[in-house]
């Protein structure tokens, strides 16, 4: 029985890695707040799982945070935010989709090789479950890095948060009062993003950070 615990666990933390990936895939607005959608609730179901594993009812409310705020009330506000802004149109990726789901490849298996012999005492479900939430975390930078669209890169910041919840869950012992405090930060960091989105589309009438760039440099 706690085989199969562990290998559901470890289930859904692979399903969450997977749809890192194909978030990194994603090329359209509209697809990229569907996936996300789908990231977060993938992360509730996660961290509910390691609230039954670890017998652990403070992280049920975890869970509940994640699902209400992750996988409602942030792509609810990302949709406002695109029909605001008028933007329903593909991303734009640095250097292409191909190489940057090579690039996300090495970064798996540099997780992996770094973080499974780091964490060779732990036990079994933390150890990997760690390994993957680093993944999803350099899945989340790598995806910062290659979208030109800042409202493409809110969505790689907060999939990248996603990796560290998930993360802090599997490490146990991590007071209530930190996971609340972590979860009003983000919040409160994605209004103020919000803000600036639109402040910067009323200023140079576009958030695509490329097109700010050029625009900076006709003016230096």
């Amino acid at each position: 029985m706690e085989l199969l615990t562990i290998d559901i666990a470890h289930v859904l933390a692979g399903a969450l890695l997977l749809t890192s990936f194909m978030l990194l895939y994603q090329d359209r607005m509209s697809g990229l707040i569907n996936i996300y959608t789908l990231h977060a609730v993938i992360l509730s179901l996660s961290v509910a799982w390691q609230a039954y594993y670890q017998d652990a009812p403070h992280l049920y409310f975890t869970a509940c945070i994640a699902a209400i705020f992750k996988a409602l009330i942030i792509p609810f506000s990302l949709r406002r935010i695109m029909k605001r802004l008028g933007i329903h149109r593909t991303v734009e990726v640095v250097g292409g989709v191909g190489i940057t789901m090579l690039i996300g490849i090495f970064l798996v298996a540099l997780s992996l090789v770094v973080m499974l012999p780091a964490t060779a005492s732990a036990d079994p479900l933390s150890r990997e479950d760690i390994a993957f939430a680093l993944a999803i975390v350099l899945l989340g930078l790598l995806m910062m890095v290659t979208r030109r669209n800042a409202v493409s890169q809110i969505i790689g910041f907060m999939s990248l948060e996603n990796g560290l919840v998930l993360a802090a869950a599997g490490a146990n012992g991590m007071p209530l009062v930190v996971e609340i405090s972590v979860a009003f930060s983000i919040l409160i960091a994605f209004i103020v993003i919000g803000i600036f989105l639109f402040r910067i589309r009323e200023r140079f009438d576009n958030v695509d950070l490329s097109e700010l760039d050029r625009v900076r440099g006709g003016r230096s």
